[in-house]
């Protein structure tokens, strides 16, 4: 039996515009593999970075614990993981030092260290696994309790999918993202994490507590700027009667208020979604939900199963008004799609949220309008909007890597910085952010304002609108990097 301290580097603390929102989730990659290495018959403890002051307290885990082997498993389910924050990174390469200092083994892993296992191996870390990596952890860890002293290059020695420093040399086999490991199943260990001050957090900065449950891993989707160092295309669903029995523990257990569901996907199909509502009401086990999901995936029967399950709040990823980006982004939605999504789901009473993203390849000043004009026909009830983020690994990098500059990830979450030289400059979208959540937010108090008030306030953020678009020149980047020549007529390249 080995003592493991399993563990992960996401401090909200280090994100401002994170902490500031209030809303942590505890880490569920990290507790599903703790608990797996539980099973595994080791010793484990937990180091929850999420509510920590900074890396300063992982010392304190460190001496009471005393592990043999640290285990730095990222969060595969907070999307902000996928997006290599600096802030992240730096204390990652910390942790490894201070672990190393304590006499144990370090094995990490996380869309970050399988992007980019040199910084990690530079820290000190021996091996950092690619992709998920469950398999090459449960043997690595296999092999350390056989024989605890066993060299780097033993313990790697004919594993696929692990980067390590052997001879001074990198070594790494990689195999290409493999499906989800079925070895994670059961409950994440939820007993490691400390509910109560998760629990404070939530009714401090918003009155109720929420909580985090994942029915299925990975997304069978090809957009070209989303990144899959994890999962690839690969998808997963967990049974609709296991997630059902999940959620009803959570309620019992803990009395969360409401459900994060955070999956890529949630739910696929209908038929899934049906069973899986018919399981918590046959339990009394359903507790207020939200979902991310797809516009093409919103029939009739989908909104009404949603709503009969319990399906509060769904996000939807809209990207663009403008069908013209939606195809270069290989979305595959229609923009009418999301007008008709947004409407089916509201007339259940289930809430609708747009993932917005802007400055993508070859968008000009009337995709963002459209983007505008889509926001203003469909009235979401929130939004959430980003600029293009291209990462390693996808369509979209391999699109703009000649064009990027030194800055090739953002320090935190709220940077929301341009990183290849899109038609604008960073400014120009950081305003068409900030009107994009002005003009939601003016739709939401129109059914409580007197007319003539709401005529006023529209008729000042439409001028708002005309001074951005007036000096969207000055914004304008006459370098722009170009979009791949069209196919055909149309313009054919998340």
């Amino acid at each position: 039996m080995l003592k493991i301290l399993v563990g992960h580097a996401y401090y909200l603390k280090y994100d401002r515009k994170q902490w500031e929102r209030g809303k942590p989730y505890p880490p569920l990659a990290t507790i599903q593999v703790a608990a797996l290495l539980r099973r595994l018959g080791h010793e484990v403890a937990l180091f929850d970075a999420m509510l920590a002051e900074g890396v300063e307290d992982f010392a304190a885990s460190l001496h009471g614990a005393r592990p043999d082997v640290v285990v730095l498993y990222e969060d595969n389910f907070n999307f902000l993981t996928k997006m290599c924050l600096g802030r992240m990174r730096e204390a990652a390469c910390r942790m490894i030092a201070e672990a190393r200092a304590a006499g144990a083994r370090v094995i990490v892993a996380g869309s970050d260290a399988s992007d980019h296992p040199e910084a990690f191996l530079a820290a000190g870390a021996e091996a950092v696994l690619i992709g998920e990596g469950v398999a090459t952890l449960a043997e690595l860890i296999g092999r350390l309790e056989r024989a605890p002293d066993v060299t780097t290059p033993a313990w790697v020695a004919g594993l696929a999918g692990v980067a390590a420093q052997v001879g001074g040399q990198q070594q790494l086999t990689r195999v290409g993202a493999l499906p989800p490991d079925p070895r994670l199943v059961g409950h994440p260990a939820w007993d490691l994490i400390d509910i109560e001050r998760y629990r404070a957090i939530w009714h401090e900065r918003h009155g109720f507590f929420s909580l985090n449950m994942a029915a299925s891993r990975g997304c069978p989707f090809r957009c070209n700027w989303c990144a899959k160092p994890i999962w690839g295309n690969h998808y997963m669903q967990r049974s609709p009667q296991d997630v059902a029995a999940e959620m009803s523990h959570l309620k019992h257990a803990f009395r969360p208020d409401h459900i994060w569901m955070a999956d890529d996907i949630f739910g696929f199909r209908v038929d899934w979604v049906t069973e899986f509502g018919e399981h918590l009401r046959a339990s009394d086990g359903a507790v207020p939900f939200t979902i991310q999901t797809r516009a093409d995936l919103i029939s009739e029967r989908m909104a009404e199963a949603l709503a009969q399950a319990g399906c509060a709040e769904a996000w939807i990823g809209a990207e663009s008004g403008s069908q013209r980006v939606l195809d270069a982004m290989n979305k595959g939605t229609r923009v009418t799609e999301l007008i008709v999504a947004r409407e089916r789901l509201g007339r259940h009473g289930i809430r609708v949220g747009f993932f917005i993203q802007l400055g993508y390849l070859g968008e000009e000043l009337a995709d963002l309008l459209a983007t505008r004009e889509l926001v203003a026909q469909a009235a979401p009830d929130d939004i959430g909007v980003s600029v293009s983020y291209p990462l390693p690994g996808t369509r979209f990098y391999e699109l703009v890597k000649a064009r990027l500059g030194r800055k090739t990830h953002w320090r935190d979450s709220g940077d929301l910085a341009m990183m290849f030289r899109g038609a604008y400059d960073s400014e120009f979208y950081r305003s068409v952010r900030d009107l994009l959540h002005e003009q939601v937010v003016l739709q939401q108090t129109k059914a409580g304002t007197p007319p003539k008030r709401y005529r006023v306030a529209s008729a000042a953020l439409a001028a708002r609108w005309d001074a951005l678009v007036a000096c969207e020149h000055a914004h304008r980047n006459h370098d722009a990097t170009p979009p791949p020549v069209p196919r055909g007529i149309a313009l054919q390249v998340r």
